[in-house]
């Protein structure tokens, strides 16, 4: 898939894009059977809606439970149930505190080996403080379309089955 852009008016705009992601990966997980799951990878500056659109894959995925930044966790498993889909769980990261690459390449890795067990859907925020891009990641870039006016909405651009740049 190419890389597309999709305006979002506010954040049931943004939490609709994470449901449509939840339910991209959801196929994908089914059509492929696949072992290893996509890595999502979040890049935007603070407020560009990076959590919001967590919160709309996390509905997306049956998970009932309240989604909030792990920026001072640094990381978040939940678990869901998606209908059909059956079970589903999603790891959630927050790379911002974290400023030295090493650091954040050790935190992805060990959380990545968590993401695989539970056959999670891994969303990484803050993911260019990695020193390097995962094979075959999605990738979803956020901006405010004028950061002077947060309600005039934000930017999305969507590069998925491909790896980032």
């Amino acid at each position: 898939m190419e890389s597309r852009s999709v305006l979002l008016a506010d954040a049931a705009a943004t939490e609709a894009l994470g449901q449509e992601l939840a339910a991209l990966w959801l196929r994908h997980r089914a059509e492929r059977n696949a072992a290893e799951p996509p890595i999502l990878l979040l890049q935007g500056t603070l407020g560009a809606g990076k959590t919001c659109l967590v919160q709309g894959i996390a509905a997306g995925l049956g998970i009932e439970e309240p989604i909030t930044s792990p920026t001072f966790a640094l990381a978040q498993h939940y678990l869901g149930h998606a209908g059909s889909s059956g079970s589903t769980a999603l790891v959630h990261l927050d790379l911002y505190r974290l400023e030295q690459a090493l650091a954040a390449d050790e935190l992805f890795a060990q959380e990545e080996e968590e993401a695989l067990e539970l056959g999670a859907l891994m969303a990484v925020e803050w993911s260019e403080r990695l020193s390097f891009r995962p094979d075959g990641a999605w990738c979803v870039s956020l901006e405010l379309i004028d950061p002077d006016r947060p309600e005039a909405g934000r930017r999305a651009v969507l590069t998925l089955d491909q790896s980032c740049s």
